[in-house]
Order: structure tokens, then C-alpha cells, then sequence
């Protein structure tokens, strides 16, 4: 790689390594959205490119979008998996500047429908969630302070964008940011198989209503379902005991839209 080129093009290295990603892009102000349709979301959205790498028939796609002056680099076949570590058979990708992280309190004003992620570690999933609480009009997403990246590249490719524009906001404390949903008036309900939970299509809810959901596997800890204000649970067939966390939310925010 040409010396001058390297640092325009560091924003691409590594892409396979997902601990060194989800580590530098926060810390470097960047985040990557990959394919012609979540980059043309991304800058419909607002968010500020730092420089493109794309193929050329992408990047003659891209043509009417690209501003004039941010770089873009336009790569033969076989330079993508060379320079990123992946082979990306979308062959385009945008670097965008990372937009300054909200707290808890910047999502409250004007919602009714929030979906809460408490500890959700797996990229793809966080991407699914976004993708059913735009579809299904949830007004924005709070995940917790271990929750993944929304931003991360997997994510916004899954989400199909809807995490580039749909609000949402990291919770500074946890537990405790969930005092603050209740403050504003919004009702905490938790998913989760508790004794004491109620079926999901017998629960009626109120005016606002934030939807908390679990980790992988093992679901909510016991301090965020003992902050809920009612535990609801999808009733499922014999033999089943649950669904994944993404499947588990697009079902609830469906029945949560009465």
C-alpha cells in the first residue's frame, strides 16, 4: 500500500477482527456502513462520510450521492479482501464520522414506544431488533452499557440502516437508568420467564411503554427484572421454551402496538 494512502485507508483494515473494531471505532470516532443501500441511508440520514472504498461499479451507483470533497477510493477486483481481511462481496463501504453518543434522558421527549436491550452482545441480533423496532414503530432503542454496537458494521448491515436513523441512546447506569423511564411515565415491561409473568396477548398496554429485553441465552438478570413494572412472556407450544431475542421482540412490539 502506498505510504500516503495508509492513513485514509486504516479506517478499512482488520475488519475480521471484532474485538479490535468494536474497540477502535468509538474510540476513533468512525463507524462503517457497507452496501449501496445503507450507505445511501446513512447519508440520507445526516451522518458525515470520511471516505468511501468502493468497486467501480458501485462507485458508478454511488455517483449522484458521493460529495466532492471527501476521498474515495475506488479498488479492483480482489482489493477488498486484501486490504480488509473479509472478502465483501458488496464491494462498497463508507467510513462515517460517529455521531456524538445520547444518554438516556435525549430519548424521553416526545416517545411512547422504546425498546430497552440489556446486555445483547451479538452484533446480528442488535441489527434485527433496530430493524423490527423501525418496522414496527418503536420510537427509539436504549441499550445498556454492555450492550453491542448499534453502529457496528454488522449491525447496520442487518438492520438494513434503521439503526443510522432510528434514536437511541447508551444507559449511563444500570440498572438504575430505568428510574428514569418510569419518571417520564413510561411503564417498564420485561420479557421474561418468571413465575409471575402474564401472557402476552392478556397484557394491555398503557399510553407509554418501554419493552426490556435479555441477553442471549440467559435472558434479563434479576436486577432488571425486578426493576420492571409488569413481566410479560410469549406463551409457546410444548417442547419450546423461548425465542431468540430478536424473534422474541418483533412478537412483542407487534402486541405492544394496540
Amino acid at each position: 500500500m502506498p505510504a500516503e494512502l495508509r492513513p485514509w485507508l486504516r479506517d478499512y483494515l482488520s475488519l475480521k477482527d471484532v474485538q479490535l473494531r468494536a474497540a477502535r471505532e468509538p474510540a476513533e470516532g468512525l463507524f462503517l456502513a457497507e452496501g449501496v443501500e445503507v450507505i445511501r441511508r446513512a447519508l440520507a440520514a445526516g451522518h458525515r462520510p470520511r471516505s468511501f472504498l468502493l468497486s467501480q461499479p458501485r462507485a458508478d451507483e454511488l455517483a449522484d450521492v458521493l460529495p466532492g470533497d471527501v476521498p474515495v477510493f475506488v479498488a479492483p477486483p480482489g482489493a477488498f479482501e486484501r486490504l480488509t481481511g473479509v472478502d465483501l462481496h458488496r464491494g462498497a463501504l463508507a467510513s462515517m464520522h460517529r455521531p456524538a453518543e445520547r444518554g438516556t434522558a435525549d430519548l424521553l421527549p416526545g416517545a411512547r414506544r422504546l425498546v430497552v436491550l440489556e446486555d445483547v452482545v451479538d452484533h446480528t441480533n442488535v441489527g434485527a431488533v433496530f430493524r423490527s423496532a423501525a418496522a414496527l414503530g418503536a420510537d427509539g432503542v436504549l441499550v445498556s452499557p454492555r450492550c453491542a454496537d448499534p453502529l457496528y458494521r454488522r449491525s447496520v448491515r442487518v438492520s438494513m440502516g434503521t439503526s443510522l436513523h432510528l434514536p437511541w441512546a447508551r444507559a449511563g447506569r444500570w440498572p438504575q437508568d430505568l428510574d428514569l423511564l418510569r419518571e417520564a411515565g413510561f411503564t417498564v415491561v420485561a420479557l421474561a420467564l418468571t413465575d409471575d409473568a402474564v401472557p402476552l396477548e392478556d397484557f394491555r398496554p398503557p399510553e407509554r411503554v418501554a419493552l426490556l429485553l435479555g441477553t442471549e441465552g440467559d435472558g434479563l438478570s434479576r436486577r432488571a427484572v425486578a426493576a420492571a413494572d409488569v413481566v410479560v412472556r410469549i406463551p409457546m407450544a410444548a417442547g419450546v421454551d423461548s425465542l431468540n431475542v430478536a424473534a422474541a421482540s418483533a412478537v412483542a412490539m407487534w402486541a405492544l402496538r394496540r
